[in-house]
């Protein structure tokens, strides 16, 4: 929840960007619930059912298919806007490094033009931890500065550059902030969670190390809740990346078994050596990049180096500073989000 002493923002008129998203939606439907006007643009239409939240009492949201890259989409998307919440990005654990440039880096600068020529004041780059996350443990440390060379993966490289990009375009006259949601999971969630349950019950998740790492994630109301807070709060956050949490750290292992549970799978009950893992995923993510360039596989390799790093190294952040930053504290803990999870699977989490 945001702090006591907050005032409801006043209404505005608001561009989100990737809104087909488990994320996206979530943050477009948090501001129409808040009365904000909610205009949305990814590349496939949504349904003008699919805005309106069962309960919800904000209005529907309007809609603009269109890429981030296409000057003439973003322009259209950005005309009569106050503010933007930026998220559509190419999210993926391998693939060709002109992709992830075209959507993730042009795809910004192109968004970020448009806005400021149509005269939009504040735009908030939603980001991701891992640009600053150079495959060794983080335990306890605030956001840190994104770092497109030392950064792990294509992904978290292009994203490090369009996060510098959209912070040096901060000013009094363009407000910017970059929002750092991380490890964002819950019902509907097919990053993670989805993968997760598929991979236990065919018996092709292992833990690494034991899933003794230490770990921490967003539950995804909170997630959503904190990037419209890195907008409500934009005086207080412009210029700033700051990363968003939970603030419960959990072994993997843990929150993997967790995640079994609430879907009635068996967790894994084997483990391997990071090492050997992270030597793994890089032989297969080279594997993955010919036959991709081929069109002989359309689908991610069972493991990339990044993702053994992520899942046998600790990283969990500092809380403290963003909370103070937004005025704000997560609503749902890591318990409370496991329970809606088994109810999402009509199961009882352990």
């Amino acid at each position: 929840m945001s702090g006591t002493g907050a005032v409801p923002a006043p209404p505005r008129r608001v561009l989100v960007t990737g809104a087909s998203g488990l994320l996206g939606g979530a943050v477009a439907r948090l501001l129409a619930d808040k009365g904000h006007k909610v205009r949305t643009l990814q590349r496939t239409p949504l349904s003008p059912l699919s805005s309106a939240r069962p309960g919800s009492v904000g209005a529907a949201f309007e809609s603009i298919a269109g890429s981030v890259s296409d000057p003439g989409a973003a322009t259209r998307a950005v005309e009569g806007m106050d503010a933007v919440v930026h998220l559509a990005a190419k999210v993926s654990f391998t693939g060709q490094w002109q992709d992830f440039v075209d959507t993730n880096i042009t795809g910004t600068r192109t968004l970020i033009d448009a806005a400021k020529a149509a005269g939009v004041r504040d735009f908030v780059f939603v980001s991701s931890p891992s640009v600053a996350h150079f495959g060794e443990p983080i335990a306890g440390a605030e956001a840190g500065t994104a770092d497109p060379e030392r950064a792990r993966g294509f992904y978290a490289r292009s994203k490090a550059a369009a996060e510098l990009l959209a912070l040096a375009e901060d000013s009094a006259a363009f407000r910017v902030d970059a929002i750092r949601p991380h490890v964002v999971w819950g019902p509907g969630d097919t990053q993670l969670v989805e993968r997760v349950i598929d991979r236990a019950r065919s018996g092709r998740l292992p833990l690494l190390d034991g899933g003794t790492a230490l770990i921490d994630t967003t539950y995804i109301s909170n997630a959503a809740a904190g990037i419209v807070r890195g907008l409500e709060r934009m005086d207080h956050a412009h210029g700033q990346a700051l990363v968003v949490t939970n603030g419960q750290p959990r072994p993997v292992g843990e929150l993997i078994a967790g995640i079994c549970a609430a879907a009635g799978v068996s967790a894994p009950g084997w483990s391997v050596p990071g090492w050997a893992a992270r030597g793994a995923g890089s032989v297969l993510e080279r594997l993955w990049l010919s036959a991709g360039s081929r069109g002989l596989v359309h689908d991610e390799p069972p493991m990339t180096r990044f993702l053994a790093e992520q899942l046998s190294t600790s990283h969990w952040f500092d809380q403290r500073r963003t909370r103070e930053v937004l005025d704000w504290t997560p609503e749902v803990t890591v318990e409370d989000g496991m329970r809606r999870l088994a109810a999402h699977y009509g199961g009882t989490a352990a």
